[in-house]
């Protein structure tokens, strides 16, 4: 929720703006501001968004850089799990802390179901194409997911309150992830935040997936 008013009084010589932020692209159109307007849908959007911001800044070389840095990285995680088993990973964002209840996990499109099947699991909804899913109880015991995944950022990061919140899976005592104690939590902005980290966090969920790549 930009204040467009400060925007334009800084005079800019450049706006990079989200692809949704439609009245504000409508008022730098007014105002005779140059914009630059990206999306990101998939992991590779990241690093397409790298490279057109860099050469629209006039540091063209350091975005290819950057960018095949994080596309180098991601190749060589992807081929130290290629040869690992995938077992069928379910990974929520979102939910009532204090329940089951209310739960979004990551469909089979999108940046973070990108970055799920680079770090070697398998989304137990890479069927549903749409970048969340609201999940129910019966929909997770359906899938039988083997590794459960939660994503903790912004606001609902509350470390001291982690174990008690992640004991609410054990109702769910027949999940496999339940069963085999292969119920995690992960800690960190860089999860939902598709940019240059996105190599660290790959990482992290490959060796939560993949304990013997520690």
């Amino acid at each position: 929720d930009p204040n467009v008013e400060r925007i334009l009084s800084l005079k800019p010589d450049l706006v990079i703006v989200y692809s949704t932020q439609t009245e504000l692209k409508q008022r730098l159109d007014r105002a005779g501001i140059p914009y630059y307007s990206y999306e990101h849908r998939e992991l590779a959007d990241i690093t397409t968004t790298i490279r057109a911001v860099g050469a629209r800044i006039g540091s063209g070389p350091r975005g290819d850089t950057l960018a095949l840095d994080i596309e180098r990285d991601i190749a060589a995680i992807r081929a130290s799990v290629s040869t690992l088993a995938r077992p069928k990973t379910l990974l929520v964002f979102e939910r009532d802390p204090a329940s089951l209840r209310d739960i979004y996990a990551t469909g089979g499109y999108g940046f973070i179901h990108d970055m799920l099947e680079a770090a070697g699991g398998s989304n137990v909804f890479a069927d549903i194409t749409q970048q969340a899913v609201q999940a129910s109880t019966e929909l997770i015991l359906a899938r039988q997911p083997e590794v459960i995944i939660e994503l903790r950022y912004g606001d609902t990061i509350r470390t001291s309150a982690l174990p008690r919140q992640m004991q609410a899976w054990n109702v769910l005592a027949s999940l496999p992830a339940v069963k085999n104690r292969r119920v995690h939590a992960l800690v960190g902005d860089e999860f939902v935040t598709p940019g240059s980290r996105v190599v660290d966090a790959i990482r992290r969920l490959a060796r939560t997936i993949h304990p013997e790549l520690r």
